[in-house]
C-alpha cells in the first residue's frame, strides 16, 4: 500500500497464550486498528501438513470467527495451524493480502510474505527475518503504567527486588519439587548475600508439587512475596519494579519479556530436554544477554537483545509501503 488508507489487518488467534501474545504484540505494534479473529481447526484438517491443508477455510471449528471478504491487506499468523488459513486467505485475496508468519513456517515459508523466526530456527531466505527472542506485548508505555500503579504497593520491599517468575509443565518441561528444591537453595543463598526481597509469581502451568514448596519457603520469611492467583496480578508490577529477572527456562515468551524490560534477567532450567528451547537458551547466554541463575546477582548483559517485535513492526510497514 502506497497510498494514506489505513491497511485492513486481521490477526489469526490460535487458543494458546503464546501464540496470541506473539500476533497481538506486533499486531498493536503496527500502531492502527486491527480485527480479531479467533480461530482453531477441528479435525481432519488440524492433523493435514500446513502447507497441504485442503479447503482450510472450511476446517474452522464452530468456535471460530468466521473469514470471509472483504479480505485483509495484512494477515498476521503464529502456531502451526494458523498456516493454511493466512495462506488459503492469501489465496482467495488473489495474492493481494500480505501475509506474514510469526515463528518458523517450515515447508510454507516460501509462500508468506514475511517469516519471523527466531535466529535458532536456521531458517534464511529473501523474506525471512530471523528474530533474537518471541514477539510480545510489554511496551515502555505499559512498564511505566504499571510502575505507577505498584511503586506505592512494592516501596516496603527490601532491596534489591528481585522477581522471580515461575513457569510450568509444557510438552517438555516439569517443575519437580527437586527443582523447586534446588531453586529454593539458591534464593536463600542469593537472600544471605544480598539482603534480597523476591517477589515471586506463579503461573497457571506451575505443578502444585512445586507451589507447595514455594509456599513453605514464603512461611517466617519477610523477604518472600508469593502470588498465587489471588487478588491483582503483579506481573507488570514485577517487570516494572524489580532490579533484576530470575526465569525459568520453560517459556520462551516469558523469558524475552522480561528481557524487554533492559534489566538484568537471569534463567533457571527446569526438569527435561528441549532442543529447540535449549538452542534459545543458549543463544541468548553465548550472547551475554542472559545469565543462569546460580545464586548470585542476575548481571546485567553485556549485549542488549534488538526488541523482536519493533524490529518486526518496521519490516511490516516497508513491505506495505513497497
Amino acid at each position: 500500500m502506497t497510498n494514506n488508507a489505513k491497511p485492513l489487518i486481521w490477526a489469526l488467534l490460535l487458543p494458546e497464550a503464546g501464540f496470541r501474545s506473539q500476533v497481538l504484540g506486533l499486531a498493536e505494534a503496527l500502531d492502527t486498528p486491527f480485527i480479531e479473529k479467533n480461530v482453531n481447526l477441528k479435525r481432519p484438517w488440524s492433523f493435514f501438513p500446513a502447507r497441504f491443508c485442503p479447503f482450510a477455510l472450511s476446517g474452522l471449528d464452530q468456535q471460530s470467527d468466521r473469514l470471509s471478504p472483504p479480505w485483509p491487506d495484512v494477515v498476521i499468523s503464529c502456531g502451526r495451524r494458523t498456516i493454511p488459513l493466512a495462506l488459503a486467505i492469501k489465496r482467495a485475496s488473489h495474492g493481494r493480502t500480505r501475509a506474514i508468519h510469526i515463528q518458523d513456517p517450515k515447508s510454507a515459508a516460501p509462500l508468506f510474505d514475511l517469516a519471523l523466526p527466531l535466529q535458532h530456527d536456521g531458517l534464511t531466505g529473501p523474506n525471512v527475518l530471523p528474530v533474537d527472542t518471541a514477539l510480545h506485548r510489554i511496551t515502555p508505555k505499559k512498564l511505566t503504567e504499571a510502575s505507577s500503579q505498584w511503586v506505592t504497593r512494592m516501596a516496603g520491599f527490601e532491596r534489591p527486588l528481585i522477581g522471580v517468575i515461575l513457569g510450568g509443565r509444557n510438552r517438555t518441561y516439569r517443575f519437580t519439587k527437586d527443582v523447586a528444591d534446588r531453586m529454593i537453595d539458591l534464593l536463600d543463598r542469593l537472600h544471605k548475600e544480598s539482603r534480597a526481597h523476591f517477589y515471586i509469581t506463579a503461573s497457571r502451568r506451575t505443578e502444585s508439587e512445586a507451589l507447595d514448596r514455594f509456599e513453605a519457603f514464603k512461611i517466617g520469611r519477610s523477604y518472600v512475596t508469593l502470588w498465587t492467583g489471588q487478588g491483582d496480578n503483579p506481573y507488570l508490577g514485577i517487570l516494572a519494579e524489580s532490579d533484576a529477572l530470575i526465569v525459568t527456562e520453560d517459556s520462551i515468551s516469558m523469558v524475552s519479556e522480561a528481557l524487554s524490560t533492559g534489566k538484568p534477567v537471569a534463567t533457571f532450567p527446569l526438569a527435561g530436554v528441549s532442543n529447540r528451547h535449549g538452542r534459545f537458551i543458549e543463544n541468548l547466554l553465548n550472547r551475554g544477554a542472559i545469565t543462569r541463575f546460580d545464586g548470585t546477582m542476575p548481571r546485567l548483559a553485556s549485549v542488549q537483545v534488538p526488541n523482536a517485535t519493533v524490529i518486526a513492526a518496521a519490516a511490516v510497514r516497508d513491505l506495505l509501503n513497497k
